[in-house]
């Protein structure tokens, strides 16, 4: 079914066919008829930061910025599903057109922005929760914040979706908001992981419940810069750490219709690179903090290959819009094959 949904789809504009689908989804779930277009995955949990996932398998964030449809995203069978990113203010993000196919590499290609309606529309989606799975929380900083202000935006957010979040994640990582990525490097990662542990210990004082915190990476670092950033992880006991985000590098599809367009590139040409720093990023941790492993999982073995690698879970997000709900499946069956062997 999804094949013709997907040809009906892919004849729109990217960005108008992403909204559809999200009110399609909702609008599925709220009728009780998201088993006409998903199988059910078995139940194969996963301890991943104090939590524990129904299955290993969950929904990148980026998708449903606003938790417009994440019930729906999850009655679909991840295990885990991710919101935002969100900022504590509303954005519109960067100009249109800002979301590209690369339909001959399995890729996609955005500069989406942080375009949201801002936490507090958030909070209100989720306070009417039924998915029963985990749910994160992504949050960032608005545009027009400093970076050396940044740990203020993330700190609100957590403030205000900590009630609701099972874990909240950081992203340090998107390359579309100007100076973001130079807050995974040298004091200012360390000065806004201080911030966010700080403002994690006080929320768990205050209400009594701690809600763990992963941080997202990008894919475009060096080996000395990875060996960097997972010392400093473990030096503020971050829970856990999403690799990887998008790429900026587009050598794998330059010379195709769309391949040279500004933003971040992720689907299958991310792969091998987002496989190869969740790798090294397991030697270097040394089991301390887990990995969330994400980019270019369209199948089953591609999932597997994260785990494989060091990763706990896994996350998708292009692989999902490309092969629709039945790789969700797929994915959690080769990766409970590929935990048995371990």
């Amino acid at each position: 079914m999804y094949e013709h949904l997907r040809k009906a789809l892919f004849a729109l504009d990217p960005e108008r066919a992403h909204y559809l689908s999200l009110d399609a989804i909702g609008a599925a779930e709220r009728l009780r008829l998201l088993s006409l277009f998903a199988r059910p995955v078995a139940d194969d949990p996963v301890e991943l930061m104090g939590l524990t996932l129904p299955n290993p398998v969950g929904l990148a964030a980026g998708l449903d910025k606003n938790a417009q449809a994440f019930n729906g995203l999850g009655g679909l069978g991840f295990g885990f599903v991710e919101v935002g990113t969100v900022t504590p203010r509303p954005q519109p993000g960067n100009p249109q057109p800002r979301l590209f196919r690369i339909e001959e590499a399995g890729g996609i290609i955005n500069r989406m922005g942080f375009n949201n309606l801002g936490v507090d529309y958030l909070v209100e989606r989720v306070k009417r929760r039924r998915y029963g799975g985990v749910l994160g929380i992504n949050v960032g900083k608005n545009f027009d914040t400093p970076v050396e202000r940044a740990a203020d935006d993330y700190c609100l957010c957590m403030e205000k979706v900590h009630p609701y979040a099972d874990y909240i994640t950081a992203n340090v990582s998107s390359p579309n908001t100007k100076g973001l990525r130079d807050l995974q490097f040298g004091e200012g990662l360390r000065q806004l992981l201080g911030a966010i542990k700080e403002k994690q210990q006080r929320l768990a004082q205050v209400s009594d419940r701690r809600v763990p915190v992963a941080v997202k990476i990008a894919p475009d670092m060096d080996d000395e810069a990875i060996a960097a950033i997972a010392e400093v992880l473990c030096e503020f006991e971050i829970d856990g750490v999403i690799a990887t985000n998008t790429t900026v590098d587009k050598s794998a599809v330059s010379e195709l219709p769309h391949g040279d367009e500004e933003g971040g590139l992720s689907g299958a040409p991310l792969a091998d690179r987002s496989t190869e720093v969740i790798a090294q990023l397991a030697a270097e941790l040394r089991g301390r903090i887990p990995i969330i492993g994400v980019g270019g999982i369209f199948d089953g073995d591609s999932a597997a290959e994260k785990i494989r690698a060091g990763a706990t879970a896994v996350q998708i997000y292009t692989g999902f819009i490309y092969c629709g709900p039945a790789v969700i499946r797929e994915a959690a069956e080769a990766i409970s094959l590929a935990r048995r062997k371990q």
